[in-house]
């Protein structure tokens, strides 16, 4: 392994993808002077409008052509500097972790070994992971292996990256793009189409009848946590969950104790949220998944006082975080975008196994809450650019693989007049 270079002017690599993290993340590093280079397939992520996007590079579609992603991100490792990159998506921390010696003779690494990494991706080990660290968890099977299909369920992907290294089923490795199928008691879902659908072999899962969706997320150096956080989802993008549109901070000392459990398993190195849901009848906290990198709610946790990008710049610069850093309880923030996304689900998606919400109660709740907790993942009047270039990216069509499809921007148009209409 190579020696790290000095630098006269330390920079970091950070993807600008379609979620407000990377913005939170150009906002953070860049309000404390490090140079930020923007990455991004696309020509107008919310990013690179923001004041604090320094630089911009264009690279290839990971979704695409994983290889070639992975030797650019290689390539703006070697510059002379670059100090670190920050991981998003499944792809990012893959693409780190499979390279991570490579990378460790140019940047600083703080990301999992691709064995660990492979633990938190394959979620047949994850649940063997959580069994042997005594973290409760729904029962989970191969799809191959369920045979009680009388109670109700859940079908997920069991890899989120289709990764040569997890199976020699993938011919070469790609990104997994697939949503998770509730399926009702009386339903025998097909297998074969599950399987071309999904691109291999799904788990089956018990449903968990709860909406009580909680986040532990954490900074481990070696096996070692320096710095750990909590919320409470208090809305998805869509009613049966999701990604988070309005969250609170908590301090749970049972949601702490399994969190940490999990990743201390896993002798983890980075970032890392752990997802789970409070079973309504024990009152237990069961994982759901493993996210192995930054996640989508980023902005509410550096507004609620853990800044994990500049903490994670220091570990990988070698600047030693002695405490962990507090957090303020009871502070709560949104997605706008996400809080329209999740009154487009109560009016034109339909989810089995959960029970539709009253449109009108949701909607004052929404209302409300915007305006008592005026915290919001894009929109900051000291850097209004991103906040604009993401609405114009919802109003103007596709943009990537989540982007809002032209049938169902009509429909957001529908639920934003149905709210402005609302008495």
């Amino acid at each position: 392994m190579g020696s790290r270079r000095t630098r006269s002017e330390p920079k970091v690599v950070v993807p600008a993808i379609d979620t407000a993290s990377s913005t939170a993340a150009l906002r953070s590093l860049g309000q404390r002077g490090v140079h930020t280079i923007a990455i991004s397939e696309f020509e107008t992520p919310p990013g690179y409008r923001s004041k604090y996007c320094d630089e911009v590079v264009t690279v290839p579609d990971p979704t695409q052509d994983l290889p070639a992603y992975e030797e650019t991100l290689l390539a703006l490792a070697r510059r002379d500097d670059v100090e670190t990159v920050l991981p998003f998506r499944e792809s990012d921390v893959y693409v780190l972790s499979r390279n991570r010696e490579a990378f460790a003779d140019h940047v600083g690494t703080p990301w999992p070994s691709l064995d660990a990494l492979r633990t938190a991706q394959d979620r047949v080990e994850l649940f063997d992971a959580a069994s042997a660290a005594g973290v409760a968890a729904p029962t989970t099977k191969r799809l191959d292996d369920w045979d009680d299909w009388d109670r109700e369920v859940i079908v997920k992907p069991r890899y989120t990256v289709h990764a040569t290294e997890y199976s020699d089923r993938f011919d070469e490795s790609h990104t997994q793009w697939s949503s998770t199928r509730y399926v009702a008691s009386d339903e025998t879902p097909d297998r074969d189409e599950l399987v071309g659908e999904i691109g291999h072999v799904p788990l089956v899962q018990e449903y968990v009848p709860s909406a009580d969706e909680y986040g532990f997320f954490a900074l481990y150096d070696h096996g070692e946590a320096v710095a750990t956080f909590q919320h409470r989802q208090r809305r998805g993008w869509k009613y049966c969950g999701g990604p988070s549109a309005y969250r609170e901070s908590v301090d749970i000392p049972e949601l702490k104790t399994s969190g940490r459990r999990l990743l201390d398993e896993l002798d983890w190195h980075g970032v890392a949220m752990v997802e789970f849901l409070r079973d309504p009848e024990t009152g237990a906290f069961e994982l759901m998944e493993v996210n192995p990198r930054f996640w989508s709610s980023l902005p509410f946790t550096v507004q609620a006082g853990v800044d994990f990008p500049s903490l994670y710049w220091r570990q990988a610069t070698g600047d030693p975080i002695e405490r962990p850093p507090d957090y303020d309880v009871g502070r709560a923030g949104h997605l706008l975008r996400g809080e329209l996304l999740h009154l487009h689900s109560i009016l034109f998606e339909d989810y089995p196994l959960v029970e539709r919400p009253s449109f009108a109660r949701t909607a004052f709740d929404v209302v409300t809450s915007v305006l008592r907790d005026r915290r919001f993942d894009y929109l900051d009047p000291d850097d209004p650019g991103p906040f604009v270039r993401d609405v114009r990216n919802a109003l103007d069509g596709p943009y990537g693989e989540q982007a809002v499809a032209s049938s169902e921007l009509s429909r957001l148009r529908a639920t934003l007049q149905t709210l402005l209409t609302w008495r």
